[in-house]
């Protein structure tokens, strides 16, 4: 049997909806002939090592992971619409929040601040951010600091309490947020957010032959259409979802050439 996971909004008050959604994507996918469809998707395990699992028939990966790490591993089913401020058709930003209290109109008057970031290898959390403050960076720095917090929602607490002055939040976990844990957010404001990418893709092995995906993006449209999945897609900001070619991701390495180019290749 395969192995399913939505790993990348993933939080406890959407879980109940994750589980229906998958229900009924994995109804349409048993539909359109996909063998070993699972009957559950897997929560709480380490996604790259669900991403390297042999087994692997569906999942959702950062951008950033799709071009670099995971290029030949992973590829993309079909990437969703998010119904979130910042999202625009397939694509997403990231929000940039600081201490309610912090006196910055933009993002360049936070030289020197302690800045956390939920991954080093996150689009959202660290490539979109390091893209912003490059022209403003000097000597290949800009904070005094970078914290590794493990999620998005970590990194909202650790601003929120001192901890950290400014990090970069994904659209999609920050409006999940503010819909289901509105409380998380006291203690942050928006300072403004980042340019947009290609939002978080569905992805499958490299190694599933064409019509198999073509079978699954099928499966994916007819989810998405599913009046009974309605309740799930709200709960979990989905509107829509199309075909992005890989190449359209290549936008994120766009982010990557900006930031070398101002001689700051690495968040600090």
């Amino acid at each position: 049997m395969g192995v399913a996971s939505m790993p990348m909004y993933d939080l406890p008050e959407v879980r109940s909806a994750l589980d229906g959604l998958w229900d009924g994507l994995a109804r349409h996918l048993r539909r359109e002939g996909v063998a070993d469809v699972p009957d559950r998707i897997v929560h709480d395990l380490p996604f790259r090592e669900l991403w390297h699992d042999p087994d692997l028939r569906f999942s959702q990966c950062c951008g950033y992971d799709l071009v670099n790490g995971y290029a030949r591993t992973l590829q993309p089913i079909a990437t969703p619409h998010f119904d979130a401020p910042e999202c625009e058709g397939g694509a997403y930003a990231s929000v940039i929040v600081v201490g309610e209290d912090c006196e910055a109109t933009d993002v360049s008057e936070v030289r020197g601040a302690v800045c956390v970031v939920n991954e080093h290898d996150s689009h959202s959390g660290m490539n979109a951010l390091r893209a912003l403050v490059a022209p403003a960076s000097r000597d290949g720095r800009f904070f005094s600091e970078v914290k590794i917090s493990g999620a998005h929602a970590a990194s909202v607490e650790m601003v929120a309490n001192g901890d950290a002055d400014i990090a970069a939040i994904d659209c999609v976990s920050y409006a999940l947020l503010q819909r289901h844990r509105p409380a998380a957010l006291a203690g942050v404001r928006k300072l403004g957010r980042t340019e947009r990418a290609p939002a978080l893709p569905y992805v499958t092995r490299s190694a599933v032959d064409a019509d198999t995906v073509a079978r699954m993006r099928t499966a994916l449209f007819r989810a998405f259409a599913d009046p009974r999945l309605a309740m799930a897609r709200e709960a979990l900001l989905l509107k829509d979802v199309e075909v992005i070619p890989v190449s359209a991701y290549r936008r994120i390495t766009a982010f990557q050439d900006l930031a070398a180019r101002h001689g700051f290749s690495r968040l600090n």
